[in-house]
C-alpha cells in the first residue's frame, strides 16, 4: 500500500514538473515572439509611403520623356517651317516678286499652284515656338518634381530596415520555438501532460516556427536596393532638370546643333530618371512584400500565444 502511494506521488511531482516546464517553455516563447508585429507595422506602411512617393517619381519622369519628345517633334516642325521661310526669301530675291499672305490651312496648296507665293508664316513660327517652350518648362518641372520624389523615396528607403534589437528578436523567438519544441516531445515521450496542453504546444510551435521560413535580411537588401536606385535617379533627374532649363532658355548665341543635343540630353536623362525611379518603386513593392509575410507569420505566432 505504501509502495501504491509513493508511485502514486512520484507520477503527479513528474507531471506537475513536466507541465512548469511546459508552461515555462510557452511563457518564454510568448516573451521573445510577442509585439514584433507592432514594428514590422510601421515598417510596412513606411515601405507603402516610400512606394507611393517612388510611384509619383516615375510618372514624373514619364511626363518628363513624353513632354520632352513632343517638343523635339515640335522643333523639328519649326525646323522644317524655318526651311521653307528661307527658300522662300531666296525665290523672292531671284524673281524680285511682291508676296501675298494667306491662310496657314492653305500653305501647301499655295505653295503648289504658286511656288513663289509667301505665306503667313510668322504668326505659326512664334505659335509654335511658344509651344516648344512650354512643353520645355513641362519637361523641367517634371524632371524636378521626379527628382524630389526620388530623393525622399530614397531617404525613406534608406531608413525603413529591420533595425538589430529586431533580428536579435527574431533569433530568440527562433531558439525558444526550438526550446518548446524539445519539451514538448519530451513530455509527451514521458506522458507527463495532457493531450490539451501538448495540442496547444504544438499550435504554439507551428505558428512561432514559421520564423524559420522568413529571411529578414531580404527586408534590408530591397531597401538597401531601393535607397540606391532612387539615389540614381535624383542624380540623373537633377543633371535632367539642369540640362532641360538649360535647353529651354533662349540664348541668340547658341547654335541650333547645341540647342537640339541639349534636348536630346534631357530627354536622354528623363527616360534613366524614369527607368531607376521604376526600380526603386518595384524594390520598396517587393519590400512590402517581404514585410507582408514576415507580418502574417507574426500575426500568427502571437495569435497562437494568445
Amino acid at each position: 500500500m505504501r509502495l501504491t502511494f509513493g508511485i502514486l506521488m512520484s507520477l503527479m511531482v513528474g507531471v506537475a514538473h513536466a507541465n512548469t516546464d511546459l508552461t515555462a517553455a510557452i511563457e518564454n516563447v510568448r516573451t521573445a515572439c510577442g509585439n514584433i508585429s507592432n514594428e514590422l507595422s510601421d515598417m510596412k506602411k513606411m515601405a507603402g509611403i516610400s512606394t507611393a512617393v517612388t510611384g509619383v517619381g516615375t510618372v514624373a519622369g514619364g511626363v518628363a520623356l513624353g513632354t520632352g519628345i513632343a517638343k523635339a517633334n515640335v522643333d523639328k516642325e519649326i525646323e522644317e517651317w524655318e526651311r521653307i521661310l528661307q527658300e522662300l526669301a531666296i525665290e523672292q530675291e531671284k524673281a524680285d516678286i511682291v508676296f501675298t499672305v494667306i491662310n496657314i490651312e492653305d500653305v501647301e496648296k499655295s505653295l503648289a499652284e504658286n511656288p513663289v507665293v509667301k505665306p503667313d508664316l510668322d504668326n505659326r513660327l512664334d505659335k509654335l515656338n511658344e509651344k516648344s517652350k512650354t512643353l520645355g518648362n513641362i519637361r523641367t518641372g517634371t524632371l524636378a518634381t521626379a527628382t524630389a520624389t526620388n530623393i525622399a523615396g530614397a531617404v525613406i528607403s534608406g531608413t525603413n530596415r529591420v533595425k538589430g534589437d529586431l533580428k536579435t528578436q527574431i533569433s530568440e523567438c527562433v531558439a525558444s520555438v526550438d526550446m518548446l519544441r524539445h519539451i514538448r516531445m519530451q513530455a509527451q515521450m514521458d506522458a507527463t501532460a495532457t493531450n490539451a496542453e501538448l495540442a496547444h504546444a504544438e499550435s504554439i510551435i507551428r505558428a512561432c516556427g514559421a520564423w524559420d521560413t522568413v529571411n529578414v535580411s531580404a527586408i534590408n537588401k530591397k531597401s538597401s536596393a531601393a535607397s540606391a536606385s532612387g539615389g540614381i535617379g535624383a542624380g540623373l533627374g537633377l543633371a535632367g532638370t539642369i540640362t532641360s532649363a538649360s535647353a529651354n532658355r533662349t540664348d541668340d548665341d547658341r547654335s541650333e546643333e547645341k540647342s537640339k543635343s541639349l534636348n536630346t540630353a534631357s530627354n536622354v536623362l528623363a527616360g534613366a530618371t524614369t527607368v531607376a525611379g521604376g526600380i526603386a518603386t518595384i524594390m520598396n513593392a517587393t519590400q512590402i512584400s517581404a514585410i507582408k509575410r514576415a507580418a502574417t507569420v507574426a500575426d500568427e505566432c502571437e495569435g497562437a500565444l494568445k
